[in-house]
């Protein structure tokens, strides 16, 4: 339970706020490289409760700058893409992809006015389908050294969804191992593989189960939490008895991340990024160890649950979620269909636009809640002394980090997890050709 002060702490992110200048210091999702498809490739983007405009020039350099115009404040989404530039259709102004103004045609001959006029502008790059975004200022930090960065384009996805909540309840969600067993239980087992969040993890012999089994029938996991280097490891264990255990790994990477399996060949990295307090985007970027990602089919799939420009699900408040009670006695605990997402969504979103922690009751398996809001709170404090912020996740020579599934049985079932992950690697294409990794920690140990 948090004061009513350390919510609003913890929540806010705007401009000037201390949580949000924690954000600040990291590269921000900012778009999908889609939304900026086709003869205008522009678009509008609320970031941190920043309006700002999005564009390429015709150059193909990507720039982010304030939405308004600073000569009398007219909106530049509706610009015009031209002459090196977004140019305002108001009085002409012209803006470079670093906010600087490059022309002013309607003031007089000669004058160089132009030249004092600095728009806000923020470094943007672009990774394997996604487009980010460094607010801090000063010093441009290198993009994080991870799975999801390092492999070829050709073997990930990326998407993302709206969430009309603040992002700190989204991200809490991620790091909630219990959750699974009840939010997203099925009343059959389903069939392994096959359908979107009934994947198992470890299909060898007779370790094959099925997750939505798993997950029914062995609701109180073991949850052991590490600090490490770039945030926190989970380590969530479900006894299932004959002496074998199920060890799943996950991680969060400080600050909005989380990198999650779905299945021994493929991870999900998902950031929540605010668009202001009351509203955010997960942006989900998958990683494929072993073979090219079917991006068109992924693509076609999930837009056949979300409907553009927006990336709304189609199943959200206005509709009850699709809910359907006779779903909900006989066939899914929510009665929400077989969209994981969208169960999620409904959690967080029901919690109200910004949870009210100040009546909530954390229970033992809440312990990664708890840690990485000490982590949160520490970085505010930090932030404010001037210190440097102690995690991040691009340390040199880094890749990872480890997220997988798997059963053990016996001694050996701490150390099965770390040999999994590695021989994944050894059979990747891609990934066997990165440098090996120098900081990889025995489980339970402290980074």
């Amino acid at each position: 339970m948090l004061s009513a002060e350390q919510n609003d702490l913890i929540t806010q992110t705007g401009p000037g706020t201390p949580a949000g200048q924690v954000l600040r210091r990291y590269w921000q999702p900012v778009a999908l490289s889609e939304e900026l498809v086709g003869e205008r490739p522009l678009t509008a983007v609320t970031l941190l409760g920043e309006p700002l405009v999005l564009f390429r020039d015709e150059q193909g350099s990507l720039g982010l700058i304030d939405r308004h115009c600073p000569h009398r404040g007219a909106d530049l989404c509706f610009g015009r893409l031209e002459d090196g530039g977004l140019r305002c259709p108001f009085h002409g102004w012209l803006f470079d992809t670093n906010g600087q103004c490059l022309e002013q045609p309607g003031e007089p001959q000669g004058s160089l006015y132009f030249k004092n006029i600095q728009q806000n502008g923020y470094p943007c790059l672009e990774r394997n389908g996604m487009i980010f975004a460094f607010m801090g200022g000063g010093q441009v930090p290198s993009l994080p050294q991870i799975d999801c960065f390092e492999a070829p384009k050709e073997y990930t996805f990326a998407f993302k969804g709206y969430l009309e909540c603040n992002w700190l309840q989204a991200l809490e969600v991620g790091i909630d191992p219990v959750h699974a067993s009840f939010l997203h239980r099925y009343s059959k087992a389903g069939d392994p593989g096959l359908i979107y969040g009934q994947q198992f993890r470890d299909t060898a012999g007779e370790d094959c189960i099925s997750m939505t089994t798993l997950l029914r029938e062995f609701p109180r996991p073991q949850i052991e939490v590490d600090q490490t280097e770039y945030g926190l490891r989970l380590r969530t264990v479900r006894d299932l008895g004959d002496d074998r255990k199920h060890v799943r790994i996950t991680n969060q990477l400080f600050p909005q991340a989380i990198c999650i399996p779905m299945s021994n060949e493929m991870t999900i990295t998902q950031w929540h990024v605010p668009i202001d307090d009351k509203n955010c985007y997960w942006y989900a970027l998958f990683t494929s160890f072993k073979a090219p990602v079917d991006q068109e089919k992924m693509r076609s799939q999930r837009l056949e649950l979300y409907q553009l420009p927006d990336y709304r699900a189609r199943q959200n408040k206005t509709n009850d979620y699709g809910y359907d009670p006779q779903e909900q006695r006989t066939r899914t605990y929510t009665g929400m269909g077989d969209d994981i997402n969208v169960h999620d969504q409904w959690a967080v979103e029901s919690m109200g636009a910004i949870q009210d922690r100040t009546r909530e009751h954390l229970g033992r398996t809440d312990i990664a809640i708890r840690e990485y809001r000490k982590m949160l709170l520490q970085a505010i404090t930090d932030q404010k002394k001037g210190c440097p912020l102690d995690h991040a996740i691009s340390p040199t020579g880094r890749f990872g980090p480890e997220a997988v599934d798997a059963i053990s049985s016996g001694s050996d079932w701490q150390n099965r997890w770390l040999g999994l992950d590695r021989e994944r690697r050894v059979a990747s294409p891609w990934s066997a050709a990165l440098p090996e990794a120098t900081d990889q920690a025995e489980p339970g140990a402290d980074s």
